[in-house]
Order: structure tokens, then C-alpha cells, then sequence
């Protein structure tokens, strides 16, 4: 799972950057535009809406189990949400998580 964890966290930080580094290439940090751009039309609402539901619970869930387990690196996952979303944060989390359960099943 290591493995599948890793690769996910490479792809979920790639992968939405692909994107967005083309734009702000062409538009800058227009932080209007982007949110103009963002409430375009209800499917981008949609979209967007279900990012943030999304990010919140992940966020709550990194807290929640790494806490209750002794995951180290917590902030490492919040900040990568919260910095490139719930692609990157959750990967990285459940990578972290596997890290930290292997270290203890080998104690």
C-alpha cells in the first residue's frame, strides 16, 4: 500500500499543477479572475463545492487518526490540502499512516 500511496501523492500533486501553473503563467495571481472563474457556471460550483466539503473532511480526518494512532508529520498532509488540495493531502496522509503502522507492527 506504500507503494500505491507514494504513487498517488506524486500523481496528486502533478497532476492538478499541470494545470494550474499554465494558467497562472498566462493570468498571474489574479486571485478575482481565479474565483471568477471558478463560480462560472453551476457544474465549476458543483465541482469547487465538493473540493472544499471534501478538504474540510480530510483535514478533519488527518487530525482525528493521527492523533489517535501517533502518526508523525501531521502538518505535512493539512498543508499540502490546504496548498494543492485533497489530491496531494490525503495520499500523503495515508502514506504516513502506513509508514508509522509498519514501524509499530515491527516493534
Amino acid at each position: 500500500m506504500k507503494y500505491f500511496f507514494g504513487v498517488l501523492t506524486i500523481l496528486g500533486i502533478v497532476l492538478p499543477y499541470m494545470a494550474f501553473i499554465p494558467w497562472i503563467g498566462e493570468n498571474g495571481f489574479n486571485l478575482t479572475m481565479l474565483l471568477s472563474e471558478a463560480r462560472q457556471n453551476r457544474i465549476s460550483e458543483f465541482a469547487w463545492l465538493d473540493v472544499l466539503i471534501s478538504a474540510v473532511v480530510s483535514i478533519g480526518f488527518i487530525i482525528y487518526e493521527g492523533k489517535r494512532i501517533g502518526v508523525k508529520h501531521m502538518w505535512l498532509p493539512i498543508i499540502g490540502t490546504l496548498t494543492v488540495g485533497v489530491s496531494f493531502g490525503l495520499p500523503l496522509f495515508l502514506l504516513l499512516r502506513e509508514i508509522h503502522m509498519d514501524k509499530m507492527k515491527n516493534r
